[in-house]
């Protein structure tokens, strides 16, 4: 049964592909969306915002939206190339693998793609990737997430680390954390867990094992904030989040980038690659260096924890 939604899915994407009117735009850009996730959208609202702010009505987008599915994502990037879009923009590291398996001219950006070095087996000695693809990071500086730990909770001694495997830039995050908080004399255990169907019962024995837990900025835990809450409401073991949409959800504090301006930095490489030839093989992958100490007003009271007067209100 799965397989054939997955077949009707695709056939209705050729489907509203095909249907497309031409546009009398100078340049026509292709956006694929791989899942629904709060930073993801904000990302690509600033890739938009600043192309149309630059080119007005000489750019048009196609935005398709694959609802997590591997096999849409690449049936839309394969029709992205099959109409010669002069750009394809990425929300993610799934949606930038695909795109880039399917096109080796087209340019590919990613808009807050954690570690391109990872995503596509590739060095970034000179910063950049070499081939068709570049973008901007949503890497926080991971050292401040976790000496934000340290900071909160001073007499932690256990800290529990919760990924999803599949997520390779999640196990990237998590390493480092640990390297550092190893480094400090803390004792940390993984938690990983495959996809949602069995996250709680990774989230159950964290909260059993950790003063503290940290959960890196990854699209499963995105998508489950409420699963994670419950259980660690209960087990009252507060939770620190690699980024803001998680933190909102079930954490009490974040050092977050903001992924609207992330999403600007983007468009503004576009407008780099579409108008001035930029080579999109040698452009530096960018980050945002404005990061903000954040916390959550409800879940920080709920446990009793005092967040000092730098650390803003997640509205």
């Amino acid at each position: 049964m799965k397989k054939i939604i997955s077949i009707i899915l695709a056939a209705a994407l050729v489907i509203a592909l095909s249907a497309c009117n031409q546009s009398s735009a100078t340049y026509t850009i292709g956006i694929l969306e791989y899942s629904t996730h709060e930073a993801q959208s904000l990302a690509v609202q600033g890739f938009m915002d600043a192309l149309t702010e630059k080119l007005g009505n000489e750019v048009s987008f196609q935005k398709q939206h694959a609802s997590g599915d591997a096999n849409s994502a690449t049936l839309i990037a394969n029709n992205f190339v099959t109409q010669n879009v002069d750009l394809i923009l990425c929300d993610n590291t799934q949606s930038l693998q695909i795109s880039a398996a399917a096109t080796a001219t087209i340019p590919v950006l990613g808009a807050a793609v954690t570690d391109y070095a990872q995503a596509l087996n590739v060095s970034l000695a000179s910063a950049s990737t070499g081939i068709n693809v570049s973008g901007t990071s949503d890497l926080a500086p991971l050292e401040s997430q976790a000496e934000m730990i340290l900071e909160l909770f001073p007499d932690a001694k256990n800290v529990g680390l919760i990924y999803c495997s599949s997520e390779v830039n999640s196990l990237y995050q998590i390493n480092s954390v640990q390297q550092y908080l190893l480094s400090k004399g803390i004792s940390c255990a993984e938690f990983a867990f495959t996809d949602s169907n069995d996250l709680a019962a990774a989230v159950q024995t964290a909260c059993e094992f950790s003063n503290v837990i940290y959960l890196p900025t990854d699209n499963t835990i995105a998508e489950c904030t409420g699963i994670i809450n419950d259980i660690c409401h209960v087990a009252k073991v507060p939770v620190i989040a690699g980024e803001k949409g998680i933190c909102s959800g079930c954490g009490v504090a974040t050092l977050s980038i903001d992924y609207y301006e992330l999403g600007k930095k983007t468009g503004l490489m576009a407008y780099e690659i579409l108008t001035n030839g930029a080579d999109i093989s040698k452009m530096p992958i960018e980050y945002d260096e404005n990061c903000t100490k954040m916390y959550n007003k409800e879940i920080a009271e709920e446990l009793g924890i005092t967040v000092p007067e730098d650390y803003i209100p997640i509205e």
